[in-house]
Parts: C-alpha cells; sequence; structure tokens
C-alpha cells in the first residue's frame, strides 16, 4: 500500500537522521551549537512521533499482506517481532526524551514553531532516568534497525523472494 511505504521511507529517514544528531549533540561542549543540535534532535523526535501513530492507524486500517508462501515461519516471526519492537520504540523513545528534556527543565519546542506542553516539572532524578532509559533504547533501536536493513538486504540480494520490493516505494505514476 503506497500511504505505508511512504510513511516507512520517511520515517526511515528522520530515524537514520535523529540517531546521529543525538550522538552528537551528547558529544559537544554546553552552548549554542549543542542547544540547537538538541533543538533538531527534539523536533524530529516529535515529528517521528507523530509519524508512528499515524502509521500504526494506517497499519490497523490496511494490515499488511500475508505471509509468503515461500518465507518460512520462523524467518516471518522474526520479522514480525522486529517491526512491533521498532514500532514500539518509535512511540516509545519521543515520549522518554520529551520526559527527559521537561524533568532536566528544558521545553520541547518544535522547528521553532510551538511549544509543547511541560509533562513534568524539573527533577533530576527523573531527567537521568528518563535520559538514560531513552539513551540505551536508542541501541537497542541501533540493533533492531541493522537486523531490519540486513533482513530486507538478505531478501533483495540474496534470496530475491520479492519481500523487499513489497516496501520499496513505486515512484512511477499509474498508468491511465
Amino acid at each position: 500500500m503506497r500511504p505505508a511505504r511512504w510513511l516507512h521511507w520517511i520515517m526511515a529517514v528522520l530515524v537514520l537522521s535523529v540517531i546521529p544528531a543525538g550522538f552528537t549533540m551528547m558529544n559537544l561542549p554546553s552552548g549554542p551549537a549543542q542547544d540547537r543540535f538538541f533543538d533538531i534532535h527534539r523536533s524530529i523526535g516529535f515529528t517521528i512521533l507523530c509519524l508512528a501513530v499515524l502509521r500504526v492507524v494506517v497499519r490497523i486500517l490496511n494490515p499488511p499482506p500475508p505471509r509468503p508462501a515461500n518465507l518460512p515461519f520462523a524467518l516471518w516471526l522474526g520479522a514480525e517481532v522486529i517491526h512491533y519492537a521498532l514500532y514500539t520504540l518509535l512511540l516509545v523513545m519521543p515520549v522518554l526524551g520529551w520526559l527527559a528534556s521537561n524533568a532536566f527543565g528544558s521545553a520541547v519546542r518544535v522547528y521553532g514553531l510551538f511549544t509543547l506542553p511541560m509533562l513534568v516539572g524539573k527533577d533530576d532524578a527523573l531527567a537521568d532516568l528518563f535520559g538514560v532509559t531513552h539513551q540505551r533504547l536508542c541501541y537497542l533501536m541501533i540493533m533492531l534497525l541493522v537486523l531490519h536493513i540486513g533482513g530486507g538486504l538478505w531478501h533483495g540480494i540474496i534470496r530475491r523472494d520479492g519481500v523487499l520490493s513489497r516496501m520499496l516505494p513505486h515512484l512511477s505514476r499509474p498508468r491511465a
């Protein structure tokens, strides 16, 4: 389905940009450059959260195709577990980042356009808890992304079973 494909690839670009932005911001000295990276990271994170909610709605309304007959059940089950784990992280991680920012005492401004409500007040212990959890889940996200991308490439290059092509965006227009 076309909306699911486009959401997949838009989110892929966002996730693959928010992760390095996060590592960069944490390794910059305090100051305007680090603040800018935090703003970018938070804005992209909020966009990911909104798109993840939309993606879940699209998936509920338009379930994915059934397991291909030539795909062993164990491989399909592994892919399903990874997909649901990724969906969960795409919903949970932005909220944890939002909570961590608020507990640190920072408001979340989205692309300089508006400010999200404060979910919690300043609390150093909560900031550490939410921040460390967000960071650890980032490493889990990276591991799942490696498995997801590797699985897609394995299907496309090694197995050539059509599984990868089901999610590739089709840029050509349908003929009239």
